[in-house]
C-alpha cells in the first residue's frame, strides 16, 4: 500500500491521539488496540530519513493530550507562569517523540526486507521502548503505559501475574500490528499469506472479545478476613506551610484523631490497623505536638497506626536530612517500622543534577530536597507482613514487586493526590495501582489525602472506596497471601525477552541481503 507523506503524518498524529484518549478521563479504551497499528501503517515503506518523523509526531501529540494535568500542577503549585509550564510539558512531549521516533525508524527499516518482518518487530520494539521509558535515568516516567488500556478487562488483567504490565502492552501492540499487516498485504497480489491475513485478524478479534468481555466471570473472588481503617484527611494542598501550621489546624487534627480512634473501636474483635496517607502537611514525629498526637491515636485505638511523615535523620557528618516516610507505631505508641521513599519525584521532591541546572533558577529554588531511602523494608502487623510504597512509586512495577519478593503478604500504598486537583491524574493513578495488585497477587490498601482511597483485591477488583474530597474513614477489607506470582519472583523477564527479540529482529532487518550469484551461460 502506497501512502503519501501527508497521509503518513495524519496516521501518526491519529495514532497518538487514539492512544491518549484510551485513558481516563476520555476512556475510549478500544482505540488503543488500533493506535499502534496506525503508527505501523505510517512507518512501513517510508524513506529512512523521513521515517523517524512519524514516531516523533505520535509522541508529541500523545503526552499533551494524555497528561495535560502536568501543566496545571506546575502552574498551580510550582508558581510558574503559563508559558514556562506549557514549555516544560512541551519538552516532555518532545522527549517522548524522540523515543518513539526509534519505533517508526525500526519498523520502516525492517519493511525494506519484508512487511512481515516489520509487523513482527513492531510489538517487541514497542515494549522495549516502554521498558526504556520506565528506566531512563532521572526522568523515567512510565505513566499510562499502553497495557493499562487493557486493564479494564478483569480477565486480560490476570496476564500481568506472569509478564507484568508489559505483557498487556505487547498484546495491544501485537494486535494492532496484525491488523496493519492484513491491511498492507491485502492491497498486493493475491498470495497465500494474504488469504490468511484477514481471517487470522478476524479470529484473533473474536477470541480477544470473548476473553475480554466474558472471561471476567471465571476470575475467582478473594475472601478478606481483616479490616483496616483508612483515614482520608482531606487537607487542601498548599505550596508552603507556616511554622505554626499544626497549631492553626489543631481543630481539624482533633477531628481526625476522633475519627481514627472511633473507627478502630467500632469493629468487633481485636482493634485493627489505622492508616493515614502520605504526609499532606508538615507532619513529623520530631515535632513533639504531632508525636504526642500520633502516640495517643495508637494507644487509644488499641491497634497499630501507620502514618505518613517527614522523617528527619542525621547523617555521619551530623547533618539533618529529610525523607518522605511511612512510620508504624504499635499499640503502645512505639515506632516499630519505618520505610523511607526510594523513588522520589524529580523536580518535585528533589532536583536531579541541581548543581548543573543553575539556568533553571526559579524552577529549582523552591523545590526541597528529600533524601531517598535505600531499602524495600517489610513490616509486620497481627496476621502477617506488609510492604509500603508511597505515591509516585506506584507507577514503577519493577520496584513494587520487590516488596512481595521480600516477603510482604499485603501491600499498602499511601499517597497525596491533592497535587493533581480534580484532573484525570488521580483516577489514572488508581488504575495503575490496580495492576500492581494483580502483578503481585496481593491485597492493596490505598490511603490518600483526598481520593481515591480504596481497597483492591488480588485480582484487581475495587472492593471498597471512599468518595473523593471528604474527610472520613473507610473500613477496608483485606487479607494476607504468601504465594509468589511469576512476575513477583522473576521481575521484568518478559520485557527483557522483548529487548532480546528486538535486537535479533533489527539485526535481521539491517543485515545486508546476499544476492544470488549470477549463473554464466
Amino acid at each position: 500500500m502506497k501512502f503519501t507523506r501527508t497521509k503518513r503524518a495524519l496516521l501518526a498524529v491519529a495514532s497518538g491521539v487514539a492512544l491518549a484518549v484510551s485513558f481516563p478521563d476520555y476512556n475510549l479504551w478500544p482505540l488503543a488496540w488500533f493506535a499502534v497499528g496506525m503508527l505501523v501503517l505510517a512507518s512501513v515503506g517510508s524513506p529512512p530519513g523521513e521515517s523517524p518523523l512519524y514516531g516523533f509526531l505520535h509522541g508529541v501529540v500523545f503526552y499533551p493530550v494524555c497528561v495535560p494535568w502536568i501543566d496545571t500542577v506546575m502552574r498551580q503549585y510550582g508558581d510558574l507562569d503559563p508559558w514556562t509550564s506549557a514549555g516544560i510539558l512541551g519538552l516532555m512531549a518532545v522527549a517522548g517523540g524522540l523515543l518513539y521516533s526509534l519505533f517508526s525508524w525500526g519498523v520502516a527499516r525492517a519493511s525494506r526486507k519484508s512487511v512481515a518482518l516489520a509487523c513482527a518487530l513492531a510489538p517487541f520494539l514497542w515494549v522495549t521502548l516502554e521498558f526504556a521509558r520506565t528506566h531512563l535515568p532521572y526522568i523515567g516516567f512510565p505513566w499510562n503505559l499502553t497495557g493499562y488500556a487493557a486493564a479494564r478487562s478483569l480477565a486480560l488483567l490476570q496476564i500481568t501475574t506472569l509478564t507484568g504490565i508489559y505483557g498487556l502492552s505487547f498484546l495491544i501492540a501485537a494486535y494492532g500490528s496484525l491488523v496493519a499487516f492484513a491491511i498492507l498485504v491485502s492491497t498486493g497480489r493475491w498470495l497465500s499469506t494474504e488469504r490468511r491475513a484477514w481471517p487470522t485478524a478476524a479470529a484473533t478479534t473474536v477470541v480477544l472479545l470473548v476473553v475480554a468481555l466474558g472471561g471476567g466471570y471465571l476470575v475467582p473472588s478473594a475472601t478478606p478476613h481483616h479490616t483496616a481503617h483508612l483515614v482520608q484527611t482531606n487537607f487542601p494542598q498548599s505550596e508552603h506551610y507556616p511554622s505554626d501550621w499544626i497549631q492553626l489546624h489543631a481543630g481539624e487534627l482533633d477531628e481526625l484523631e476522633r475519627i481514627s480512634i472511633a473507627a478502630a473501636r467500632k469493629t468487633p474483635g481485636p482493634p485493627e490497623l489505622v492508616i493515614w496517607p502520605e504526609v499532606p502537611a508538615p507532619f513529623s514525629l520530631q515535632d513533639p505536638a504531632f508525636a504526642a498526637r500520633a502516640t495517643r491515636i495508637a494507644r487509644e485505638s488499641g491497634g497499630d497506626f501507620l502514618v505518613g511523615v517527614v522523617d528527619w535523620k542525621q547523617d555521619a557528618s551530623q547533618q539533618w536530612l529529610a525523607s518522605n516516610s511511612a512510620v508504624l507505631l504499635d499499640p503502645s505508641g512505639r515506632r516499630i517500622y519505618t520505610y523511607d521513599k526510594i523513588h522520589l519525584v524529580p523536580f518535585g521532591e528533589y532536583v536531579p543534577l541541581r548543581r548543573w541546572l543553575t539556568f533553571a533558577g526559579r524552577l529549582t529554588a523552591d523545590i526541597s530536597d528529600f533524601t531517598a531511602g535505600t531499602q524495600y523494608r517489610v513490616g509486620e502487623v497481627p496476621g502477617g507482613k506488609f510492604g509500603t510504597f508511597i505515591c509516585y512509586e506506584a507507577i514503577f512495577p519493577g520496584e513494587v514487586r520487590r516488596f512481595a519478593d521480600a516477603g510482604a503478604q499485603l501491600l499498602i500504598t499511601i499517597s497525596n493526590d491533592g497535587w493533581f486537583g480534580r484532573s484525570s491524574a488521580p483516577i489514572q493513578h488508581l488504575m495503575m495501582v490496580r495492576v500492581r495488585a494483580v502483578e503481585n497477587r496481593r491485597w492493596v490498601l490505598r490511603d490518600t489525602n483526598n481520593g481515591f482511597t480504596a481497597a483492591i483485591d488480588p485480582y484487581g477488583r475495587i472492593v471498597a472506596q471512599l468518595p473523593t474530597d471528604i474527610r472520613g474513614e473507610l473500613d477496608a477489607p483485606y487479607d494476607f497471601r504468601t504465594d509468589l506470582t511469576l512476575y513477583a519472583r522473576f521481575g521484568d523477564w518478559f520485557a527483557w525477552l522483548c529487548v532480546i527479540a528486538t535486537l535479533v529482529l533489527l539485526f535481521l532487518a539491517l543485515k545486508p541481503s546476499i544476492a544470488a550469484p549470477e549463473v554464466k551461460r
